[in-house]
């Protein structure tokens, strides 16, 4: 990666890493890289509910039209619905303002190409280039040539009626509704009532600073209470940008990624709807997901952490459903990112189909107990490349045989070594993953 983009775009503290300066840079930048091809290129820019939305978003607009760009500004909206309007209008590109299920003070910027699909590492890098190069290589438009500002009036509309296409009547199914203070806050309610949901919505009241805090995703206890209280069949729950969904069953179970890739790769199945009858998971999908679906006969490819590497996988492999634990899941028929509105829709879809309460559907996964040590390290690499530390994982291994299984890999962002082992026996898995860790403890102090 390059200085400025991460795994999932250009992320940071806004006012401070991520400036107004930077992200009028990087809207120049970008307008020029993803409109080589168009000769009247248009732009969308979406973004979530932080304070600072505002602010990047009127400074990234001046850096589009500055090179000659036209705008096409939607407000508020889901990551993925920009993804959507991308193709759906056509535009030259997308550009979403969030920090997905960071806190408030954070912020980000994400580009999509004209396909809706997240750039390629080669794209970031040459826009990340143009950003901090002295010479810029575009023409500087005066009088009628400079970008023009469109606010596009129906955006919210269309992405609710692409929604909407993608299932049937969801009538008679009652669901708590979290959306995070976040972009969905409107749109989730909106989609689940035209489709004949009851629902009780909770955290739609975003106020510019209280975007995931204590909510969504990542903080689903409210959630749980509220699904009992209210008797719901369910609850749901974005994070911030809405690209990613936890689900609450009708007991007050946490649901993650991996039971939701279950239930609906099983359906699909069933239906022989499953296109190359298998999905994509990250190396962070429980063992349980692994055996339920093995015994079903789909096949399951596995890809390192990130959703972008699910995405690599997913167009390499041809199949069509892929995700992770953490509730990114990419339905590639009917949207080219991660879509948590989408996810809730296909899943309830699933439960008004089979009629069956969705603790029964999820209990078609067993989650194998897991234990997850992070080890800290003076240097990753060399950890990673220790004999005595490959030595005792492959013991592990073998010890495990296939009851179980061992990951052990160097954090992205952290000067860390996460050890994760699964199997049958929490007590016996915790003795393993410390018998690594002691391992490379005592290898990184020499």
């Amino acid at each position: 990666m390059g200085k400025l983009f991460g795994t999932d775009g250009v992320r940071g503290v806004a006012n401070k890493e991520l400036t107004p300066e930077l992200a009028f840079h990087l809207g120049q930048a970008g307008a020029y890289v993803l409109s080589k091809e168009h000769p009247h290129p248009s732009i969308i820019i979406g973004k979530d509910t932080r304070i600072s939305g505002d602010m990047l978003e009127a400074s990234l607009i001046a850096g589009i039209c500055s090179v000659g760009a036209n705008v096409l500004k939607v407000g508020v909206l889901p990551t993925p619905g920009i993804a959507y309007l991308t193709r759906a209008y056509q535009a030259s590109a997308g550009v979403v303002i969030s920090a997905s299920h960071n806190p408030v003070q954070d912020n980000g910027i994400k580009f999509f190409s004209s396909t809706g699909y997240k750039l390629p590492d080669a794209l970031e890098e040459e826009i990340e280039s143009l950003v901090f190069s002295q010479k810029k290589p575009w023409d500087i438009p005066t009088g009628g040539e400079v970008g023009r500002v469109i606010e596009v009036q129906d955006a919210e509309r269309k992405y609710i009626d692409f929604l909407k296409s993608t299932v049937g009547s969801l009538e008679g199914l009652k669901v708590v509704y979290d959306g995070a203070n976040g972009a969905a806050y409107r749109v989730g309610p909106q989609v689940l009532r035209e489709l004949g949901v009851e629902v009780i919505p909770l955290f739609v009241n975003p106020d510019g600073t209280n975007i995931n805090a204590g909510c969504g995703s990542t903080h689903p206890e409210a959630l749980q209470q509220a699904v009992i209280q209210h008797q719901a069949d369910l609850g749901l729950a974005n994070d911030g940008d809405a690209d990613r969904l936890i689900v609450v069953d009708e007991t007050g179970q946490v649901i993650d990624g991996d039971f939701i890739m279950v239930i609906c790769a099983l359906a699909l199945k069933a239906k022989g709807k499953l296109v190359d009858n298998s999905i994509v998971v990250t190396v962070m999908s429980n063992l349980g997901l692994h055996i339920a679906l093995r015994e079903a006969g789909i096949k399951v490819y596995e890809t390192q952490v990130g959703d972008r590497y699910v995405l690599e996988e997913l167009l390499r492999t041809g199949s069509k459903l892929g995700g992770e634990q953490s509730g990114h899941i990419i339905f590639l028929e009917h949207n080219t990112t991660g879509d948590g509105l989408l996810t809730a829709l296909q899943l309830l879809s699933v439960l008004k189909d089979q009629g069956k309460p969705l603790s029964q559907l999820a209990s078609q996964m067993r989650r194998l107990p897991q234990v997850l040590l992070n080890v800290e390290v003076k240097d990753k690499k060399k950890a990673m490349a220790n004999p005595y530390v490959y030595q005792k994982i492959e013991e592990v291994k073998h010890f495990l045989g296939d009851r179980g299984r061992i990951l052990v890999r160097p954090s992205g962002t952290e000067s860390l070594v996460r050890v994760m082992v699964e199997g049958q026996d929490q007590e016996q898995l915790m003795n393993l993953a410390k018998s690594v860790a002691d391992i490379i403890k005592r290898e990184d102090q020499k």
